[in-house]
C-alpha cells in the first residue's frame, strides 16, 4: 500500500539512554559499529531527561540504560509499544524499572557480572593498605610529620596468615575470597544462604557475624543491599571488632551505620578504608576526610577501563541476543527489584 513501510527494509530501532562520557567508556568502536550495523540507534545525550525517553520510545525494541536515567515505570512503558528488552549497563536494576516492566513480560539484563572482578581487586589493595598501614603513613609525611614520627604505626600484618572476614558470599565476595585465599589468608563467611557445601568448596568457614567480626583482622562487606542488610553493621557490631582491626568497604554505606563507624574511627581504636558514602559525592568538610586511620576513593571500585568496556560489552551483546531471536545472557526477575541500590 502506498505510504506503508516495507517489512523487509524497516530496521529494528534501539534507544541508548547513555550520555556522552559514559558512551565513550562503555563502547568499544567495534561493538558500537556491531549495534549500529544491526539497529537503528536514538542515542540520548541528556539521558536523565524523562520526556525524551518518553518521546524516543515508540516503536524501539531495546532500550540500553545508565546511571541516572529515569525509571521504567507505567508512564514510559505508555510509550513504549514495541519494547521487548531494557539492558542496564550496570548491576542494580531495582533504581531503573518497576514492576510494571516484568509484568508486560519485557526482559531486564543487568551487567553485575563484570564488576565483580575489579571491585574484588580494589577491596584487595584496601585490606593490604590496611594490613601495613599505608595509609597511615602516607597521612603523616603529606602533613608534614618528621620521619622518625611519620613511622610510628599500630602493628603491622602480613596477609598471609591473617584472618580475613567477609560478608555475603556475592559474586563481588567470591571473586575477593579468591584473592585473599590466593595470597595465605584464613578466610571466615557470614551470608545466611551460603551452604557447607559452597563454603568447602569456596575454602572459608561459614560462622555467625558476632564470630567473624570478632575474630577478623580485617572485615570486607560484600553483602546485597536489601531492607534486611540495612546498617547491619552499627555500634554494637563495631565494638565487636579487635583493637586495630580494620573495615573496607567497596559495596554500598547502605550496609554500615557511618555515624557509628566515624565514633569508632575518630577513637583511632579501628582502622577503615571505604569507597561508598552516605552523601555522595562526599563533603569537603566531613571528619572522614581528616583521620590519618582512614583511607578513602571516591566510589570508584569498579572503574576500570576494562570493567567499563565490559559493561558496555555485555549490553550490546543482550540487544544482539534479542535481534537475533536468542534468549538473554543476564536476564533478573522481579525479585531484583528487592536489591535497592
Amino acid at each position: 500500500m502506498p505510504g506503508c513501510p516495507d517489512p523487509a527494509t524497516t530496521r529494528d530501532r534501539v534507544v541508548v539512554a547513555v550520555p556522552p562520557r559514559l558512551r565513550d567508556q562503555f563502547f568499544a568502536s567495534e561493538a558500537w559499529r556491531e549495534l549500529e550495523r544491526a539497529a537503528e540507534l536514538t542515542v540520548l545525550d541528556h539521558h536523565r531527561d524523562r520526556d525524551a525517553v518518553a518521546a524516543a520510545l515508540p516503536g524501539a525494541r531495546a532500550l540500553i540504560t545508565a546511571w541516572g536515567a529515569p525509571r521504567v515505570d507505567a508512564g514510559l512503558l505508555a510509550s513504549a509499544d514495541r519494547l521487548e528488552l531494557v539492558a542496564h549497563t550496570g548491576s542494580a536494576v531495582a533504581p531503573y524499572v518497576t514492576e510494571d516492566v516484568f509484568r508486560r513480560g519485557i526482559s531486564v539484563t543487568q551487567a553485575g557480572d563484570e564488576m565483580a572482578r575489579p571491585v574484588a581487586e580494589v577491596a584487595l589493595a584496601f585490606t593490604l593498605a590496611l594490613l601495613h598501614r599505608v595509609h597511615r603513613f602516607d597521612h603523616a609525611l603529606r602533613g608534614g610529620a618528621d620521619w622518625d614520627e611519620a613511622g610510628q604505626a599500630p602493628p603491622r600484618h602480613e596477609i598471609h596468615g591473617s584472618d580475613i572476614g567477609v560478608i555475603g558470599a556475592s559474586r563481588t565476595g567470591r571473586a575477593y575470597i579468591s584473592l585473599v585465599r590466593a595470597m595465605g589468608a584464613r578466610v571466615s563467611v557470614t551470608d545466611p544462604f551460603l551452604s557447607e557445601a559452597d563454603a568447602e568448596e569456596l575454602g572459608v568457614r561459614s560462622v555467625p557475624l558476632e564470630t567473624l567480626l570478632s575474630r577478623s583482622r580485617i572485615v570486607a562487606v560484600h553483602a546485597p543491599v536489601t531492607e534486611e542488610t540495612r546498617r547491619m553493621i552499627g555500634a554494637t557490631q563495631l565494638a565487636l571488632m579487635p583493637d586495630g582491626a580494620g573495615l573496607v568497604n567497596t559495596a554500598r554505606s547502605w550496609l554500615v551505620d557511618e555515624d557509628a563507624l566515624l565514633a569508632e574511627l575518630s577513637s583511632g581504636r579501628l582502622d577503615a578504608a571505604i569507597d561508598v558514602f552516605d552523601a555522595e559525592p562526599l563533603p569537603v568538610d566531613h571528619p572522614l576526610r581528616s583521620l590519618p586511620n582512614v583511607l578513602l576513593t571516591p566510589h570508584q571500585a569498579a572503574g576500570t577501563v576494562e570493567c567499563r568496556r565490559r559493561l558496555g560489552a555485555s549490553a550490546v551483546d543482550e540487544v544482539l541476543r534479542l535481534l537475533a531471536g536468542r534468549p538473554p545472557a543476564h536476564a533478573v526477575t522481579v525479585d531484583a527489584l528487592a536489591r535497592l541500590h
